[in-house]
């Protein structure tokens, strides 16, 4: 079995989630340095924050908005002269086929970012460099300038599940006919717009096209994000000049601050010792990965618990299968992204995991009211050291179950919350009982009250109303999954 090797460099950014041990992150080379390995406590706290920023997205969130709302007023920032901008902006536009002119608007965008943004600014710098280098090496295979990497940085804060509220997804944002278009697949279970490799192929693609219709970078940009039909009606309305900063006015607003925030990324990054950012590219550990074409469908739940794998490890890697699953079609072909030294231990157990696969698949396809009986209905309370993989091995459950009976948009967890699990491990030790148990005690409690419904009443109202009270209290004493309320409901409540 012969497989291709590539090498995924591990991220580093500010955050704190959990404490995880060395093996979690499988690291076999580091930088050579006067010792031959990171210590234990410098390793730890890498991982505390390669897992936050695999997983945070509120970056993400930020920028777009920023983006979308971007405003020019001059900005009073000694610390960069404008003499001194205009200098760097004509070095960078000399080696550039962007046009990376000056203009009061961009010094606005650039001392704004510099001002308020710096270590947002150092997040994003430190976590470019696990996806730079797989970027560049694919811009050159089509011939295509290396300051497209910034790009991404703009679209997605290099958040590989990144999601627009008009849906687009991924490294690059595609849309769904549009990743479709440049052979995206997006389906139930996979979704390639998520894929590093795959949707910044696409994406060379596209803008590849982009370019040869305009014969200009900054309107293939523009027309990348908000297609080519905005940017044409912009050349047309503006009496056919064909200069970004000439149709700017015409374009959609959040397109009209899509270059601004473009070219003010490259600058920062392009000059960030200068201004003092703080990137720490002499510490990053090295993940050789491989992959292998799978033969059954499986969990990334299952891959983890026979290889010893960290959950999030293998969501990182594996970031185009939404469900954690990775299905198996007679006409299409799906691999697995292992750590390379993890390769072995797959190849080892493989037999015994698509059997543990088959047999939880085939029990899942019983009744669902067999299957998510009441008595199986755990309280957890999550405790130091926890995350959702250890959690769901722990019950017999997928990550994204959980996440999905919780209402978690991440994988973020806090020592002490609640998560409700509908647990095939019922009798694994937890320090809450069943729903069954807990309606019972408070069915029996002295001190049980309750609460009539009224016209107008939501759980966030009556929470306020019942000092001590929770919406989450309100939740689980009464079986709500959702928000919604009728006027008339009875509401258990515990005093």
């Amino acid at each position: 079995m012969k497989l291709s090797v590539f090498l995924f460099f591990g991220i580093l950014s500010s955050g704190l989630l959990h404490s995880q041990s060395i093996d979690s992150l499988n690291v076999e080379n580091t930088r050579p340095t006067d010792s031959d390995s990171l210590s234990l406590k410098k390793v730890q706290k890498i991982e505390k924050r390669w897992y936050n920023e695999v997983y945070n997205n509120s970056l993400y969130d930020t920028l777009s908005n920023s983006v979308s709302n971007q405003f020019y007023e001059p900005i009073y920032y000694p610390e960069l002269p404008t003499d001194t901008l205009k200098k760097r902006l004509a070095f960078l536009d000399a080696k550039s086929p962007f046009n990376i002119e000056y203009n009061p608007a961009l010094e606005s965008v650039i001392k704004r970012y510099l001002k308020s943004r710096k270590r947002s600014t150092e997040t994003l710098i430190n976590r470019s460099q696990y996806y730079f280098p797989m970027f560049e090496e694919i811009l050159d295979k089509h011939n295509l300038p290396f300051e497209i990497k910034y790009l991404a940085v703009v679209e997605s804060a290099l958040k590989p599940r990144a999601k627009s509220r008009v849906g687009a997804t991924g490294l690059w944002q595609f849309m769904f006919a549009t990743g479709k278009q440049y052979g995206l697949e997006v389906s139930s279970y996979v979704d390639e717009r998520c894929d590093p490799l795959r949707s910044t192929n696409a994406a060379a693609k596209y803008l590849a096209s982009l370019y040869k219709t305009f014969g200009d970078w900054d309107l293939a940009l523009a027309a990348y994000n908000s297609g080519p039909g905005n940017v044409t009606k912009a050349i047309r309305r503006s009496g056919g000049y064909q200069n970004y900063w000439n149709i700017r006015p015409f374009l959609p607003s959040e397109t009209a601050g899509y270059l601004p925030a473009f070219l003010a990324t490259l600058y920062l990054f392009e000059y960030a010792e200068a201004h003092g950012f703080q990137v720490e590219s002499n510490q990053l550990p090295i993940i050789a990965t491989d992959t292998i074409h799978v033969k059954q469908m499986i969990s990334l739940d299952q891959v983890a618990e026979f290889t010893a794998i960290k959950i999030e490890t293998l969501q990182h890697l594996n970031p185009s299968y939404k469900l954690d699953l990775i299905p198996v079609l007679d006409n299409k072909s799906y691999t697995l992204r292992l750590p390379l030294s993890k390769i072995g231990d797959f190849v080892q157990n493989e037999t015994q995991i698509y059997a543990a696969a088959k047999a939880e698949f085939e029990a899942r396809e019983k009744p669902l009211p067999q299957f998510f009986k009441i008595d199986s209905k755990i309280r957890y309370k999550v405790k130091s050291g926890d995350y959702l993989g250890k959690i769901a091995r722990k019950f017999r459950v997928r990550v994204s179950q959980i996440k999905k009976w919780n209402g978690l948009r991440t994988n973020d967890l806090k020592i002490g919350q609640r998560l409700t699990i509908y647990s095939r491990n019922p009798t694994a030790d937890d320090p809450f009982k069943n729903s069954k148990s807990v309606t019972k005690s408070i069915k029996n409690s002295s001190k049980k009250s309750t609460y009539l419904v009224k016209s107008g009443d939501s759980l966030w109202s009556i929470s306020n109303k019942l000092k001590g009270i929770s919406i989450q209290n309100l939740k689980e004493w009464n079986d709500i999954w959702d928000s919604n309320l009728k006027p008339g409901m009875t509401l258990i409540i515990s005093n």
